[in-house]
């Protein structure tokens, strides 16, 4: 057998992927990924073809994509390219902008955004989360950046390289069709029945990794001996470094149409200790973007489910609705403050329980005695909107409104209802910076100078039962 090839670190030296596309700039990076814009050449259809150098984001990725092939709002993978000695190359849809785009270009229209233009993007937004949840897949880096827009308005969710699929071993949803709002007449919404999970232990363990779109004939390049491959990925203790990948899924999105179902084999069946088969996974409490990261992320927890994405949904809604970031934290300490600044302090009165954080007997602030609420923070907007904000920016993770409960949401069916995706105004370009620009919002994505007290005020530490405390006044 040959010997394995050195990894290339680029698409450009694979021939499996030159011969099939025209590879042209690069239009996205991150630590653990690159994303080309590129052009198919068997029908000159335009795709974004995302390297990832990371053998865990690129199967989280791969696997949440597949399973969520049919949702109008997930970004579409087309096909992948794996082999042992390579890194992993996602084809997918080019979208040419995204949320984060629409929200600065809307500052300069002359009445931002339109109240019909703002219920259609939130109806796509939650109709890719319920997809996410009902499969109960957890996102953990939803934020404008992520959410991409295509030319004819349509909005799909993307980068699930950071997603945890938190379902009992050997289980997966069996739902074909995840879209479970369709508003066929104004006002009235259409709801699909529960997802139903089928089990999947007969699902074949041999093949490459690698899908081809139906009809080609391709033998797959295999794996070999793909076993150390998954073991890798089920010995997997969620390593997920606090990596800031936010610009390299730009111009990818999901309706997985064209993909056969040839889902990652065995990686659903996370690693469990036996007798905890009712037990989630280990988890990381060092994921997300921290303007939209959950209080609990932020205190530490390892032990949480889709909520967190649903505080990061009432953050992204409120940026929608004031044109500017509500938590602009500069670390995670500040990010807290800015928090309690208008939400108050997390107690065991707001949050039962909240108190078992594992950061939360470590970490303390001074009383907030009067925080300006989020009607300061959005002064300008209805009564409606304002208590749909609050219905997700609820410290008690049980207290936040579901996708699907928001879809139901009086705001989002009483006049004037959500436009068609035709009357949308598109952004011009996205804002994502590729190779030769520099990235503006660099500051806040550096997650490692959250422990930065001095910029925060002043710090009291003090021994305590569990080690030491530090409050911030």
């Amino acid at each position: 057998m040959d010997p394995p090839h050195e990894k290339s670190w680029s698409i450009h030296t694979r021939k499996e992927i030159t011969t099939k596309y025209e590879i042209f700039n690069r239009i996205g990076a991150g630590a653990y990924s690159d994303v080309y814009k590129a052009r198919r050449r068997s029908d000159s259809v335009t795709v974004a073809l995302k390297e990832i150098h990371d053998y865990q984001s690129a199967c989280r990725e791969i696997e949440a994509l597949q399973i969520l092939q049919h949702c109008p709002n997930v970004v579409v993978l087309y096909e992948y390219f794996w082999r042992e000695d390579e890194d992993a190359v996602l084809v997918l849809e080019y979208l040419p902008t995204d949320l984060s785009s629409l929200i600065k270009e809307a500052k300069n229209w002359e009445n931002g955004l339109g109240l019909g233009e703002i219920k259609k993007w939130m109806v796509q937004i939650l109709c890719g989360v319920d997809a996410c949840h009902r499969n109960s897949i957890v996102h953990r880096d939803l934020k404008p950046e992520n959410l991409l827009i295509s030319d004819n308005g349509v909005l799909k969710l993307a980068d699930f390289g950071q997603a945890r699929i938190l379902l009992a071993p050997g289980f997966v949803a069996a739902n074909d069709n995840q879209q479970p709002y369709v508003q066929s007449n104004p006002g009235q919404a259409t709801v699909a029945g529960p997802s139903h999970f089928k089990h999947i232990s007969d699902v074949s363990s041999e093949g490459g990794l690698f899908i081809e779109e139906p009809g080609s004939v391709v033998q797959p390049e295999r794996l070999g001996e793909s076993d150390e491959l998954r073991s890798r990925f089920l010995d997997d203790i969620d390593k997920d470094s606090n990596i800031q990948d936010g610009d390299t899924s730009c111009l990818a999105t999901g309706t997985m149409s064209n993909v056969e179902e040839d889902l990652l084999p065995g990686t659903y069946s996370y690693d469990v200790e036996d007798g905890e088969h009712d037990c989630f996974p280990p988890l990381t409490s060092c994921v997300g973007t921290r303007w939209y990261k959950a209080p609990e992320l932020l205190y530490g927890s390892t032990n949480y489910g889709p909520e967190i994405d649903l505080w990061s949904l009432g953050c992204i809604f409120a940026e929608v609705l004031r044109l500017e970031p509500l938590f602009p934290g500069n670390s995670d300490i500040d990010q807290l403050g800015r928090i309690f600044s208008v939400l108050g302090n997390l107690s065991e009165e707001v949050w039962p329980g909240c108190a078992n954080l594992p950061d939360y007997k470590i970490i303390s602030f001074g009383k907030v005695d009067n925080p300006v609420g989020l009607e300061a923070c959005l002064s300008n907007r209805s009564t409606d909107e304002i208590l749909l904000v609050k219905k997700l920016l609820c410290f008690d993770p049980a207290g936040r409104a579901t996708a699907m409960e928001l879809l139901h949401d009086k705001y989002l069916n009483e006049d004037p209802l959500p436009v068609p995706s035709s009357e949308l105004r598109i952004p011009s370009k996205h804002s994502g910076a590729d190779e030769d620009s520099p990235d503006e919002l660099g500051d806040y994505r550096d997650f490692n100078s959250d422990s930065d007290f001095d910029d925060f005020g002043p710090v009291k530490v003090s021994s305590t039962d569990y080690g030491f405390s530090i409050k911030f006044t």
